[in-house]
């Protein structure tokens, strides 16, 4: 009997850590497909940790999102979908009151090198949870970096403009 008790505790131990997927790392890749850096998706209770390094982008702010379909294979990242959210009404943008969005994130700045790091927070989505939203459903998802910054109200993408880094979420 004491045999089976100690298995019996390590596996009761270890089942939640089994619930949270362990650290993720996708490449970010530019529209020629040249590297651009690597985003590490980190679960964590309340939602998801990103750390993100990115390189060769224009300096200043960028606009960054989770798009519904892990698909970056065409040169402008539309293949990528649109951003992940509950349902087709959902409104964009972090300042907006009406906002249902999971794809929503916080704008990323690139110094006068082109470089930028971030570590960001979400609380509206998981790698897994389907309470919220799960990035690595059927299709996956996708992490998309604009040209311009998202001003976190304009629909439908906070005037954040075209598509420049895109990296593919989906499980390995």
């Amino acid at each position: 009997m004491r045999r089976l008790i100690l298995p019996l505790a390590i596996a009761a131990i270890a089942l939640p850590a089994l619930a949270c997927p362990g650290p993720l790392t996708i490449p970010l890749k530019g529209p020629t497909g040249a590297d651009m850096g690597a985003a590490t998706l980190t679960e964590a209770p309340g939602g998801l940790v990103m750390r993100i390094e990115a390189r060769g982008l224009t300096p200043g702010w960028h606009g960054l999102h989770f798009h519904e379909k892990a698909d970056c294979s065409s040169a402008d990242f539309k293949s990528a979908g649109s951003h992940t959210r509950h349902d087709a009404a959902a409104v964009h943008g972090l300042l907006n009151p009406a906002a249902t969005e999971t794809g929503d994130l916080p704008n990323l700045f690139a110094g006068a090198d082109g470089v930028a790091m971030a570590e960001v927070f979400s609380p509206f989505v998981s790698l897994t949870a389907a309470d919220r939203g799960p990035l690595l459903d059927a299709d996956g998802s996708a992490l998309v970096i604009h040209a311009a910054p998202d001003d976190h109200l304009s629909q439908p993408i906070g005037g954040a403009g075209a598509r420049v880094a895109c990296a593919v979420i989906k499980a390995p």
